[in-house]
């Protein structure tokens, strides 16, 4: 084998960010923050907690409890929570200036009511919302967006696509200059969509949804650890998102949307949806792009496009990945006694992190 075709089996990398997060809230803190800390150099924490995250207070009060799970190590040490506000329709244009004045809010998220955890007191009516956009866009505060409808008769394999054309056409129609992130990306449709639109219109996308297809979820019976929403896609939809996500392009950054759920949640009649990926994240993606030959891309997916779109610097740590096979944990201990499954629990995977090197 020439060494133009020899396999990599190491590089080095910018530290990684998460722009889309789920840390929850009280004692999940204790597992969540630390594996939060140790792979990622800031984070975009969702605000969808009980109860929201819904003034500039709420958010400097959760940001002094994500720091106070920060484990006291170097590596974590250097750990920055990005804040987020919980778009509802009594939110204010007054409520997004003294957001931005807080310094530690960066986004807004908007949920449609209903359409995943803890979204009850999400957005029903968007035209109730259009001064809390127009403050956004003048102040270039982003908004994040879970894409999807929640109307009970739409298919939930189409929803996203109907949340484009019902929802997102309108709202870049009216507000054209507004930042907006289109949030784990499930579809060719939303792929489209971000590439035809400027430059203030990005996406993250998950590392589930890079790897699996529905036939992942459900194919020999349904597997729980899976189930997440936006909920996988055809393996056409699947094979889009890897091509955009190993592209290149700016437009395209990482955002795991781990999310935590006690295994005894996950694994019943009624299992939640999420996949927690936080701890291993990393070796996910590596795992994608390797499969489609794209190793060289990763770098900018996982830490320097995301940082551009928010206007911040890129981190100066690096990380090191080397082609080690290794075993995902089954299980980590999670609230009182019980469980966090992660995703691909058991299983090995081909990628591992080094520490990061912070004299680089």
């Amino acid at each position: 084998m020439s060494a133009a075709t020899a396999p990599i089996n190491t590089f080095t990398i910018t530290a990684p960010d998460d722009w889309h997060i789920h840390l929850r809230d009280g004692q999940a803190l204790a597992t969540t923050v630390p594996h939060a800390a140790a792979n990622f150099r800031r984070a975009i924490c969702m605000p969808n907690l009980v109860p929201p995250v819904k003034t500039a207070a709420d958010a400097i009060a959760y940001r002094e409890r994500i720091l106070a799970q920060v484990p006291n190590d170097s590596i974590s040490q250097q750990f920055e929570p990005l804040m987020t506000l919980y778009l509802t329709e009594s939110l204010t244009a007054e409520d997004i200036e003294a957001a931005v004045d807080s310094g530690v809010v960066k986004a807004v998220k908007l949920y449609p009511a209903g359409a995943t955890t803890n979204s009850a007191d999400g957005v029903s009516h968007i035209n109730r919302c259009t001064d809390v956009f127009a403050k956004m866009e003048a102040l270039g505060l982003p908004l994040l967006v879970h894409g999807e409808v929640t109307h009970h008769h739409i298919d939930i394999f189409d929803r996203e696509k109907r949340f484009i054309d019902e929802v997102m056409v309108n709202l870049i129609d009216k507000f054209p200059k507004l930042k907006i992130v289109f949030e784990h990306i499930t579809t060719s449709d939303a792929a489209d969509f971000v590439l035809s639109q400027g430059k203030n219109v990005a996406a993250t996308i998950t590392p589930q949804h890079l790897l699996f297809n529905r036939n992942h979820l459900l194919v020999g019976g349904v597997k729980p650890h899976f189930y997440c929403l936006p909920i996988l896609k055809r393996q056409s939809h699947q094979k889009v998102l890897l091509d955009v996500a190993t592209s290149g392009n700016p437009k395209f950054f990482i955002g795991t949307d781990s999310a935590p759920h006690a295994t005894h949640t996950k694994e019943n009649a009624c299992g939640c949806a999420g996949c927690y990926s936080a701890s291993i994240a990393l070796p996910l993606y590596a795992q994608a792009f390797d499969s489609v030959g794209k190793l060289d891309k990763l770098e900018g997916f996982t830490s320097i496009h995301g940082a551009k779109f928010y206007g911040l610097p890129t981190n100066s740590d690096k990380v090191t990945l080397v082609r080690e096979a290794w075993q995902v944990p089954e299980h980590y201990p999670y609230l009182d006694g019980k469980n966090l499954t992660p995703l691909m629990a058991g299983q090995t995977l081909d990628w591992k992190v080094m520490p990061f090197d912070l004299a680089v």
